[in-house]
């Protein structure tokens, strides 16, 4: 390396100092010495002939150079870490085997209450895997290669991605049977404003689009608030109040949660899987890719279950 030319390990301590605000947190954070640290950004900025920190009471604040090589930085990082899962995948396996690394991204309550029977199926079926998932609602860039695969609740927009549509889940209206007994059934949507409802605390674009949809669903009127769709649904599994849930996770309590107002009250996600175009030949990738298309093509199904083993509260 030279100072005309900066190695990966000076911007990785960048971006370590970027996420963490010091010199002692990126050391924790990347396991190396706070010294080594310190002598990276050093050379960083000696190499780049540009500051990219000054020191006040919080910390390290950045300065608008720091914060403009951040991106770069990031893509970086995503291209390190898909070289390392590439390469996870090669050595002395059977030609053509699936193994190594693939790195999943989900939301929230996807990657937690959906995909873990999923993969474990595909564990079973290919212990030469190791899987990433990346639980969050942050879209995460493929092209960018953030991560192998993305389970996503609209169309791809970008292209040189592989994607295939595997169908809508559905969300609905449901409460705990207790909350009910507790507190009755509400028989039209506007009898919800007499209710405990659970809810968003901001809102998103994605909520803005759904405002139609939500119809009088709106913040001032919920009894709990939570940005985090894992929260709501623990808050509506314990008898908080009445929320939206995938109908294929409701049907999964025991007992089940109840539907309330299907009638007037559904929402469907369209539920895709997509991965790069560069990765549709290996074998890690794909079988991968098929498993989860194939799983979340049952759970969707399991949601069109007979009447008679819904517990449904029709309006």
């Amino acid at each position: 390396m030279t100072l005309d030319d900066p190695g990966w390990e000076l911007y990785r301590s960048l971006l370590g100092v970027l996420d963490e605000g010091s010199l002692s947190g990126a050391a924790r954070s990347l396991g190396l010495a706070q010294p080594t640290i310190g002598r990276h950004v050093e050379a960083l900025e000696a190499a780049l002939g540009i500051a990219l920190f000054t020191r006040s009471q919080r910390g390290l604040d950045p300065t608008d150079a720091a914060l403009a090589l951040r991106p770069y930085a990031e893509s970086m990082a995503a291209t390190a870490a898909a070289l390392r899962r590439v390469a996870s995948s090669q050595g002395d396996g059977t030609r053509g085997a699936a193994r190594g690394t693939v790195r999943i991204t989900a939301s929230d309550v996807v990657a937690v209450e959906v995909l873990p029977p999923i993969l474990a199926g595909l564990r079973q079926a290919h212990p030469g895997l190791v899987i990433e998932l990346a639980a969050g609602n942050r879209v995460q860039d493929l092209l960018r290669r953030e991560a192998d695969i993305a389970v996503r609740m609209l169309p791809p927009r970008q292209e040189s991605l592989v994607a295939r549509r595997v169908g809508n889940i559905e969300l609905g209206l449901h409460a705990h049977a207790a909350y009910l007994a507790r507190a009755g059934t509400p028989r039209s949507m506007a009898e919800l404003a007499q209710h405990a409802v659970i809810g968003f605390d901001r809102e998103t674009a994605f909520i803005r689009g759904l405002r139609h949809t939500l119809g009088g669903l709106k913040r001032d009127s919920f009894a709990l608030r939570s940005d985090s769709d894992l929260a709501q649904l623990a808050a509506l599994r314990a008898g908080y109040g009445i929320g939206i849930c995938q109908v294929g996770l409701a049907q999964r309590d025991d007992p089940p949660l109840v539907r309330l107002l299907p009638r007037q009250f559904a929402l469907q996600l369209d539920t895709w899987i997509t991965m790069h175009e560069d990765l549709r030949d290996s074998p890690r990738c794909k079988v991968t890719f098929d498993a989860l298309v194939a799983g979340l093509a049952a759970y969707i199904a399991s949601q069109r279950a007979p009447a008679a083993r819904r517990r449904t509260a029709e309006s």
